[in-house]
C-alpha cells in the first residue's frame, strides 16, 4: 500500500495485484458478474426486462460477459444491494470504458434493466452504439445547454419505478492518478428531485470500478485483474427534511451537499479497492485542470451545470 497521503506514481497504470484481491476477498464476499445471478436466487423483474429489447439485451449481455471473461478477471462485492424492484440510482466511476460495461453487465445478470444517462456521441459509435440504444441508453447532448430538460428526463425515469445509471463525471476522469475527479451537480439535483416527487428517499449507490486502466485492448493477456464495489447507499434522508420549503426546485445548497457527499464517498470506495491513499492536495477539478483541497464545509460544487 503507498504511505499516506503519497500514492504512487505507478497506480494509474499498474496492474490491480493478486495479493490486493486477496485483501479484498477476506473483507468481502467477491463474486463474478459476468454470470447470471451471482449473489445467489433472485426474482428477476420480468417486466423490466421485457420492456427494454429482450431479445437484443440478452445477445449483447452475453457478448460483453465473454469479452470480460477473455479479457480480464472481474470480481465485485455488494451486488446483494441491488433492489429487486422500485428504482433506484447507480452513480458509477468513469476511469476506462470498462466503467460503462462492468455494472451494466452487473445489473443485467441481477435480473434489472437500468436506463442510462450517455453521452449522445456513444450512439454513433459503429456496431455498438445500436446496441447502447437498444438496451436503454438515454442520450445526453453535452454542452448542449440543455441540463434542465436532461435532468427532467433523468427524473422521469425514477418516477416511472426503473432505476438509472449514470456518469456524474461526465467523461473519463482525466485525473492523472485516476481517481473520480470533479462531478456534475446532477447527480445531486436529480436525486432530491425524484425523492421529492415520489415521496421518499431514492435509492442513491456509487459503483466504484478499478483495474481497467492497465489492460491493453489490443494484447490484453494475461489477463488482469477488474473489481467492482458496489457500494451502501448513500443516506441523504436530512436533505431531504425541508422538501415542503422547497419551491419549484431543491435547494442549491441541497445539491452542492449532496454532490460532495457522493464525490467523497466514491473516493473513499476507491481507496479500499486499490489500497492506496488519495492525494492528499485533494481532488481533481475538470474546469481547472489541477488538484483542489476539500473544502472545510459543503459549499458551492465547482464542475459546473450537467453538461
Amino acid at each position: 500500500m503507498a504511505s499516506k497521503g503519497k500514492p504512487s506514481p505507478r497506480s494509474a497504470v499498474s496492474p490491480l495485484s493478486d495479493e490486493q484481491v486477496a485483501r479484498l476477498a477476506a473483507r468481502h464476499t467477491l463474486v463474478d458478474p459476468t454470470n447470471y445471478y451471482p449473489t445467489g436466487p433472485r426474482t428477476p423483474n420480468q417486466a423490466e426486462i421485457d420492456a427494454q429489447n429482450p431479445k437484443a439485451t440478452k445477445r449483447l449481455l452475453a457478448g460483453v460477459s465473454v469479452v470480460f471473461r477473455a479479457s480480464c478477471k472481474t470480481r465485485a462485492w455488494g451486488l446483494e444491494r441491488v433492489p429487486e424492484t422500485g428504482p433506484f440510482i447507480t452513480a458509477a466511476s468513469h476511469v476506462t470504458m470498462f466503467d460503462v460495461f462492468v455494472p451494466m453487465m452487473s445489473l443485467f445478470h441481477l435480473g434489472r434493466r437500468p436506463r442510462y444517462m450517455a453521452k449522445a456521441e456513444m450512439a454513433k459509435w459503429p456496431v455498438i452504439g445500436k446496441w447502447f440504444q437498444l438496451v436503454g441508453m438515454q442520450p445526453v447532448q453535452r454542452h448542449s445547454g440543455k441540463a434542465k430538460q436532461i435532468e427532467e428526463t433523468s427524473i422521469d425515469i425514477l418516477t416511472s419505478g426503473r432505476p438509472l445509471t449514470v456518469w456524474p463525471e461526465g467523461t473519463v476522469t482525466r485525473d492523472p492518478q485516476k481517481w473520480v475527479m470533479s462531478i456534475k451537480e446532477g447527480v445531486g439535483y436529480i436525486a432530491l428531485e425524484s425523492s421529492r416527487r415520489l415521496g421518499k428517499q431514492v435509492p442513491l449507490f456509487p459503483a466504484v470500478t478499478w483495474g481497467a486502466a492497465s489492460i491493453n485492448h489490443w494484447w490484453p493477456w494475461p489477463r488482469k485483474n477488474v473489481v467492482m464495489c458496489y457500494d451502501e447507499r448513500i443516506d441523504y434522508a436530512d436533505l431531504l427534511n425541508d422538501v415542503d420549503s422547497w419551491g419549484d426546485e431543491p435547494p442549491v445548497e441541497a445539491v452542492n451537499e449532496l454532490t460532495w457527499r457522493v464525490l467523497k464517498r466514491m473516493n473513499m470506495v476507491m481507496e479500499e479497492v486499490r489500497g492506496e491513499r488519495f492525494p492528499a492536495e485533494g481532488y481533481w477539478d475538470y474546469r481547472t485542470m489541477s488538484r483542489k483541497p476539500w473544502p472545510k464545509t459543503g459549499g458551492p460544487f465547482p464542475s459546473g451545470e450537467l453538461e
